[in-house]
């Protein structure tokens, strides 16, 4: 695999952050990756990976890969940054180097629309607003260009929410309550609100990120279905107030997914299901046996490149049995 690899598509990234704004980059093996990511992870506004040579799976878990990963870190000031550098240093986690600077000077956005290109995945159709091609037959196009939030369809893992959505939707799911946790640019919201027509309430504990959502889901014609709220995941209050919920979305990293299992299940209602992504394939494990600790069930796994993604499940209680 080569170029853009990775990114925490949803989890309220600042891409097109300024000068105040400071980014640390490693070179890491592949083997060291995923230990690195979970240490970014706890300070980081947003962790983007990149694949530096043929990794391939194997390179990705640790297996034995030739190639390498190029890791960006964004942080809210030097000293943050410069930290996490060194921890990372201390770790062994650092196998090319690490180097710390403010992100002045890099065109994001411009990058970002440079590449988009449309995404199809399953029914769902995610293209910018530009594209003068084809609509499909009987799917849902979504319009969206790059913004100030990660998430435009075109990583694997928000390409792999949509195509486990799809799938959910074939089953003839049709939840009545949808949460995006980590919403990003809202992709996710909006494919649902477009798909079920139901309410969806997005929320991220970035207010660009939420901001961009709106826009978005006004821009899709979804405004009256996908609410937005800025908050702390879980402990958010709209988060609180609207739950539980027939069908989670959170595609994010492993480590927070890891750690919001307990919540996750408390969350959803019985028989309710999530859709969990941002993962490396060899995080899938860890992330399911989290889930499975906390009640829920593994209803099922899809595996795209070097990605993964999961759907957990929530049991039903009818007259002292128990059914998945």
């Amino acid at each position: 695999m080569t170029g853009r690899a990775g990114a925490a598509a949803g989890a309220g990234a600042l891409a097109g952050a300024g000068a105040d704004r400071w980014r640390l980059e490693i070179v890491a093996p592949g083997d060291r990756l995923e230990p690195l990511l979970d240490l970014l992870d706890e300070d980081a506004e947003s962790v983007s990976w990149f694949a530096t040579g043929a990794t391939g799976a194997a390179g990705a878990t640790g297996a034995g890969g030739a190639g390498g990963w190029r890791v960006e870190a964004i942080y809210e000031d030097e000293v943050a940054a410069r930290s996490a550098a060194t921890r990372a240093r201390d770790t062994g986690l650092v196998g090319g180097g690490a180097t710390v600077g403010p992100l002045a000077g890099r065109d994001w956005l411009a990058g970002n629309r440079r590449s988009f290109r449309p995404i199809r995945a399953g029914r769902f159709l995610v293209r910018p607003k530009t594209w003068q091609g084809p609509a499909p037959t009987g799917g849902v196009v979504l319009h969206l260009d790059a913004g100030p939030a990660f998430g435009s369809g075109s990583h694997e893992t928000t390409r792999g929410c949509l195509l486990a959505m799809d799938r959910l939707a074939r089953r003839r799911v049709r939840p009545g309550c949808v949460l995006d946790m980590g919403c990003g640019s809202g992709i996710l919201a909006i494919a649902a609100a477009r798909r079920w027509r139901v309410p969806v309430l997005a929320v991220d504990i970035d207010p660009v990120a939420t901001a961009t959502t709106a826009e978005n889901a006004a821009r899709n014609g979804v405004a009256r279905l996908v609410r937005t709220a800025t908050g702390d995941g879980w402990r958010t209050a709209a988060v609180r107030r609207d739950g539980p919920f027939d069908l989670v979305m959170a595609n994010i990293l492993a480590a927070p997914l890891r750690r919001m299992a307990p919540d996750l299940a408390r969350g959803l209602a019985p028989g309710g299901e999530a859709v969990l992504s941002g993962l490396l394939r060899g995080q899938a494990s860890a992330v399911a046996g989290a889930c499975r600790a906390a009640g829920l069930a593994v209803a099922g796994r899809l595996i795209l490149g070097d990605w993964a993604v999961l759907v957990v499940t929530r049991a039903v209680r009818v007259e002292g049995m128990t059914r998945k």
